[in-house]
């Protein structure tokens, strides 16, 4: 089939599996068109040469650690006419020698705006749908109330009305909507071929770089290494080393971590669970998704969520380790088959359906 893959350029998570994604479908034989933005858009044009477009996408804004809500709306709303018109003159240039068949999006939105535009069949593959389409097993605080509303109409309002949705998930909870399949997270080759082992060390991972107290708080933990990611330099600080980014150094320290401590991210989060290193994870506030991923760990027993980093919640954490590797042992899952098998064969269904009745053009 012919497919236009869309994914966003906010964040590398995306990129990092819809470039999975991607490549089964180019190995299974279908032809696809990809459109992303930012750095999103840099990374898959690497790796697809002439086959990844470059689009106008939304950005977050942010205060501090935090999401601001205005300031992302402003931002937004001061873009979109022009990038309306900068997308679908991309989408018409695209078009001079690729008719899509089918759209997948990852939570992309201009992807989903033009498949409806000419009435294409959507796919959806991505993590956020659980927020929308299942049935939550923790209890929302009073102080998470809005940030889940607004999360739930984001969410319903990006791509309504799709033919199917794969929603990734380290947990599994009842559905709420039909055409909905839960699928385990999307795991890149790199860290399927990752031997994992139990080191002494301990992987922290900030991308909010302002937290500034981050170091000496790590001090006060004075006989626990732990390598530090999030503020790309290499500095020594005692038990506490501060790593550039290299994906080969990254995978290495995590696959022989004996702990990860990160913010609410699926994509770290994922694959940490299926190398099944404990988290204690600290959700970027005004982030419901965020905090989702980190209530789960915990209610899952893989690790401990917190409000925020200190001393004697690391302390906390490290203590309940050996409880956290006997939940993550149990833990199953086979690599990416199971997605590939459930999106092959809604393909397979999709392409016979086209066949019999042709697509409008």
């Amino acid at each position: 089939m012919n497919i236009l893959y869309g994914v966003p350029g906010e964040g590398l998570g995306h990129a990092t599996r819809s470039k999975v994604v991607i490549a089964h479908l180019l190995a299974q034989g279908h032809q696809v068109c990809v459109v992303s933005s930012s750095r999103a858009y840099h990374m898959l044009a690497a790796a697809f040469p002439g086959r990844v477009h470059e689009i106008r996408g939304f950005h977050l804004a942010y205060r501090g650690l935090a999401v601001s809500k205005a300031r992302t709306a402003v931002l937004t709303l001061r873009t979109a006419p022009d990038d309306l018109r900068t997308n679908f003159a991309k989408y018409r240039e695209l078009l001079c020698d690729f008719e899509p068949e089918l759209i997948i999006s990852d939570f992309e939105s201009f992807s989903y705006l033009f498949a409806k535009m000419r009435r294409l069949p959507i796919i959806s593959i991505d993590n956020m749908q659980i927020i929308s389409r299942a049935k939550l097993d923790v209890t929302v605080p009073k102080s998470e109330r809005g940030n889940y509303n607004l999360a739930q109409n984001i969410v319903r309002a990006k791509l309504p009305r799709s033919r199917h949705y794969f929603v990734t998930t380290f947990f599994n909870l009842p559905l709420s909507k039909s055409d909905t399949t839960l699928v385990p997270p999307i795991i890149r080759p790199e860290i399927l071929a990752a031997k994992p082992t139990t080191g002494s060390h301990v992987l922290v991972y900030q991308s909010a770089t302002t937290q500034q107290n981050l170091v000496p708080l790590l001090q006060q933990l004075p006989n626990q290494e732990f390598r530090v990611y999030g503020f790309n330099k290499e500095e020594n600080h005692g038990n506490v080393q501060l790593r550039a980014f290299s994906e080969a150094g990254f995978i290495a320290d995590l696959a022989s971590c004996r702990a990860v401590v990160t913010n609410g991210g699926f994509s770290l989060i994922s694959e940490a669970v299926f190398l099944r290193k404990p988290i204690c994870a600290i959700p970027i506030p005004a982030q419901f998704e965020q905090w989702l991923n980190a209530a789960e760990v915990e209610q899952m027993g893989y690790g401990r969520h917190f409000a925020a980093i200190t001393a004697d919640n690391l302390r906390a954490f490290l203590y309940e380790l050996a409880g956290f590797e006997t939940a993550l042992a149990g833990y199953q899952q086979d690599g990416n088959e199971v997605l590939f098998a459930k999106l092959d064969k809604e393909l397979a269904t999709l392409s016979k359906k086209t066949e019999k009745t042709p697509l409008l053009s």
